[in-house]
């Protein structure tokens, strides 16, 4: 069983920085894309960034391009979204996702099969 444990969240003004983790396990994820999603109050939960496991090959939202980076560490089995440069419209729970693929990055929540329980992340103005 696939397990996604997110950490990392909190409160920092604007301009600031968050690093987001991902701790994956249950399973070999070099053939998995993971995916980072996030909802504000309100909103419709929305496509951040992915990152295919195996080669380490990228897609990004455009609203978080350029500050936004995802990453991930094979021998930890975790997967990180730095944040830089924080607006408070990026204000939302932040959730970590996956699933396996065959090489293409998904940018819709419905593609992926396993999500974490996600992490609140908060930028004052």
């Amino acid at each position: 069983q696939v397990q996604l444990v997110e950490s990392g969240g909190g409160l920092v003004q604007a301009g600031g920085s968050l690093r987001l983790s991902c701790a994956a396990s249950g399973r070999t994820f070099s053939s998995y894309t993971m995916g980072w999603f996030r909802q504000a109050p309100g909103k419709e939960r929305e496509f951040v960034a992915a990152i295919l496991w195996s080669d380490g090959s990228t897609n990004y939202a455009d609203s978080v391009k350029g500050r936004f980076t995802i990453s991930r560490d094979n021998a930890k089995n975790t997967v990180y979204l730095q944040m830089n440069s924080l607006k408070p419209d990026d204000t939302a729970v932040y959730t970590c996702a996956a699933v396996r693929t065959t090489g293409w990055l998904p940018e819709r929540g419905w593609e992926y099969n396993y999500w974490g329980q996600g992490t609140q992340v908060t930028v004052s103005s």
